[in-house]
C-alpha cells in the first residue's frame, strides 16, 4: 500500500496517486506546481500554509487506502 509521510517532498506525495492533488488543493495548497514543491517536505509546506500536517496526512492516507 502507498502511504504519505511528513518527510516526503510535496511532489513525491502528489506522485502517489492523482486523487491526492484535489485533497491538497482543498486544504489550501494552491501552489502545487511551484518550484518549492520539488524541495519542500509535506510538513514544511503545511507550516508555510498554516495547515495541520497530521490532518492533511490523514486525508491523503485515507484516500490512498481506498483507491
Amino acid at each position: 500500500m502507498k502511504e504519505a509521510t511528513k518527510n516526503m517532498r510535496v511532489n513525491e506525495v502528489l506522485d502517489l496517486d492523482e486523487g491526492v492533488f484535489p485533497i491538497m488543493m482543498e486544504a489550501g495548497m494552491h501552489c502545487l506546481g511551484c518550484p518549492s514543491s520539488q524541495l519542500e517536505t509535506l510538513e514544511e509546506a503545511c507550516e508555510v500554509h498554516g495547515l495541520d500536517c497530521d490532518e492533511l496526512l490523514n486525508a491523503i492516507n485515507n484516500h490512498l487506502k481506498n483507491c
